[in-house]
């Protein structure tokens, strides 16, 4: 973070990067997603200065992201109880407890100043006392602040430290252990990393890289998927209008995998099930050379406009998009059999945590069994549309037992025309480490390159003549 906002004179709403910060994040506490709540208020903030932008993104992702860190130090400084704080009041503490002790390009005066100002904009002139004091009292205490151990108590460090729910905490430690759960935890602290996938159909990735550079933008080429490009260092302007000319999407390395592990070919007819924005669909469409028949299907008309508006930005075609509620009957299925089948399913959605950090304080332990059952039903609804021989695939962002490995068992338990592939063979010997025992792919950002955490498990229809 290199913004450095000093005690500038009062700025209006829209101008005013804290302000915008906190009338997001007190939209994300009301439900909205935060990526598009703060696309929203930037949208609206024309004049707003590019460095002001920064910031603004920086405090509503990083409160998210630290809320529990950030309250572990709050607490003991609130002389009434914290926990009971309104949530304006403690919204806008937050905001200045990151800037204190997360963005140290920022002067410990101008945040306190600043945050007691958002106070007395807010409504909260009777509590700027409190927040002046609470903050002053950080400034003094926060180069002592003791976290808890991470060998000693590993669970509370992931709590207080790394702003983990405690449900989450703990399932972490047991699915990988403390040393691996710790490194997982950080991993979730960061930002997550903007990775481009390049457009076949119009582009390659070494010219793609050679431009971009030329622009003045510090690039990389994933280690992994053959169109990926990780971005370091942007220049915005060039990066925005070539993604408007089709160039590239920007789509995670995890994700950009899935659609080479279903290994699409052209001629086929190929269904993804729950499609929506379409970044996997358009994918699809790449790999074949706009050459297979494409079934795209989602819950909601309006996100399956998000798949037709990428397919046409990007120049795919064969692409049919299609309302399904694969949970309910109100829609028929697809008619016929599909060569190719990808469930990527809704999920639990942890995988993706440094991208919509606000999951972590939104989804419930008791979410998870519900959604496991959600994405068995999906499975065998689209199952019977494979056709003898074709290959189903099954993904998710997540990592929980219930939605992984629980699904697959069941459905194969289930299902006894299919039968699982391991998909080391099908993949380039690099992506060997990707894999479990089993063949069924497990990322996580601390292992593979700060790629997402995604899972994925691939079946086979058995031939008819072979059952």
């Amino acid at each position: 973070m290199t913004h450095n906002n000093g005690q500038d004179a009062a700025k209006p709403p829209g101008r005013d990067p804290r302000r915008i910060a906190c009338d997001v994040l007190a939209r994300v506490e009301q439900g909205a997603f935060a990526d598009l709540a703060l696309d929203a208020a930037l949208s609206q903030a024309t004049a707003l200065d590019p460095r002001d932008r920064a910031l603004a993104t920086e405090l509503v992702y990083g409160v998210l992201r630290c809320r529990g860190r950030l309250d572990f130090a709050l607490a003991p400084l609130s002389r009434q109880a914290y926990a009971r704080l309104e949530p304006a009041l403690l919204r806008i503490l937050r905001l200045g407890a990151y800037q204190l002790l997360q963005l140290d390009r920022i002067p410990a005066h101008a945040a306190v100043h600043e945050t007691v100002e958002l106070a007395k904009q807010s409504g909260l002139e009777r509590a700027a006392g409190l927040v002046n004091g609470m903050l002053r009292s950080l400034i003094r205490v926060r180069e002592r602040l003791v976290w808890p151990d991470a060998e000693r108590e590993p669970a509370e460090h992931l709590v207080h430290a790394l702003s983990l729910p405690p449900w989450l905490a703990g399932r972490l430690l047991r699915q990988l252990g403390a040393a691996q759960a710790l490194a997982a935890g950080a991993s979730f602290m960061s930002a997550a990393p903007l990775v481009l996938r390049v457009n076949s159909l119009c582009a390659d990735r070494e010219s793609v890289l050679e431009e971009l550079r030329r622009e003045g933008c510090t690039v990389a080429a994933t280690r992994f998927a053959e169109e990926g490009i990780r971005v370091l260092e942007r220049g915005d302007k060039s990066i925005q209008s070539w993604k408007e000319e089709g160039r590239f999407q920007a789509q995670d390395e995890a994700s950009m995998l899935i659609s080479h592990l279903l290994e699409p070919r052209p001629g086929e007819r190929i269904l993804d099930a729950c499609a929506a924005p379409g970044g996997k669909t358009t994918h699809l469409a790449a790999l074949t050379g706009n050459r297979a028949a494409l079934v795209a299907c989602d819950l909601y008309p309006s996100r399956l406009r998000l798949v037709r508006q990428g397919a046409q930005r990007l120049g795919c075609r064969g692409i049919d998009t299609l309302v399904r509620d694969w949970a309910g009957e109100s829609a028929g299925p697809p008619q016929g059999f599909f060569d190719r089948v990808l469930v990527d399913a809704p999920c639990s959605g942890l995988g993706v945590l440094r991208r919509n950090p606000e999951i972590r304080w939104r989804r419930t332990e008791e979410e998870i069994a519900q959604l496991a059952a959600l994405q068995k039903t999906i499975l065998a609804r689209t199952a019977p549309l494979v056709r003898p021989g074709g290959t189903l695939l099954y993904s998710v962002c997540t990592f929980t037992a219930e939605e992984t490995d629980g699904v697959a068992a069941a459905f194969l338990a289930a299902h006894g025309d299919f039968r699982p592939v391991d998909m080391r063979p099908l993949a380039p010997c690099g992506w060997l480490p990707l894999f479990d025992g089993d063949g069924r792919l497990r990322t996580w950002p601390h292992r593979h390159d700060g790629m997402d955490a995604f899972f994925a498990v691939r079946f086979q229809r058995r031939e008819k003549d072979s059952r």
